[in-house]
């Protein structure tokens, strides 16, 4: 891991890959002191965004260094399931890349233990990976001018659900009409960091 600078509000914390980042944000988020303003997760990163009058940069980064990450089978984390119609337009496409079957994708996509790990592209996209998950599914060609909602799509190492209609270069699997963004919701986001997620077949 290592801490990098980040301007004098703030400090970056680099991880080895997506599983550590969210074990490391996890338990950030558990002890966070006072003074700390944000913590913004990405693939590799978390932001630390602090207020320098009630906590310094240095004991910010002494903090960071000295927490230690809580590993997912020490937090579980709320679990939310999602209900999948895999019929998407790229579904036996992506199977044959990964040299499986459509019944085989299926399976092992529903059968991960998926963990979102940052949230962003638009309001309510959970980057979500799986240790389980070893598949690196690389992006169409060219993007779509209009992927719908509700969309379920994989990419690189990474799965997620369009929240709303939007351009999009990832593989579509399947649909749900889970509401992903709904901002009569507290928290409007239906996946946020640390949140296990399942993905369930339905015909």
């Amino acid at each position: 891991m290592r801490v990098l600078p980040y301007g004098d509000r703030a400090l970056l914390a680099e991880y080895g890959d997506a599983e550590e980042t969210i074990a490391a944000y996890r338990a950030l988020e558990a002890t966070r002191p006072p003074g700390v303003v944000a913590l913004v997760p990405a693939a590799r990163t978390v932001l630390v965004r602090v207020e320098p009058t009630a906590l310094t940069l240095g004991n910010a980064e002494r903090w960071v260094r000295e927490t230690e990450p809580i590993e997912s089978e020490d937090d579980p984390g709320a679990l939310v399931v999602i209900p999948v119609h895999y019929d998407g337009p790229d579904l036996s496409d992506t199977a044959d890349l990964l040299g499986m079957s459509v019944a085989g994708l299926i399976a092992a996509h529903s059968a991960a233990d998926w963990r979102c790990g940052f949230v962003g592209f638009s309001p309510g996209f959970g980057y979500l990976s799986a240790a389980d998950w070893a598949h690196e599914v690389p992006r169409l060609a060219t993007s779509r001018p209009r992927v719908p909602a509700g969309s379920v799509a994989v990419a690189a190492g990474f799965a997620g659900v369009y929240p709303r209609e939007s351009p999009g270069g990832w593989r579509i699997l399947g649909r749900t009409d889970a509401d992903l963004w709904d901002v009569d919701r507290t928290p409007p986001a239906l996946l946020i960091p640390g949140a296990r997620v399942r993905f369930e077949a339905i015909p």
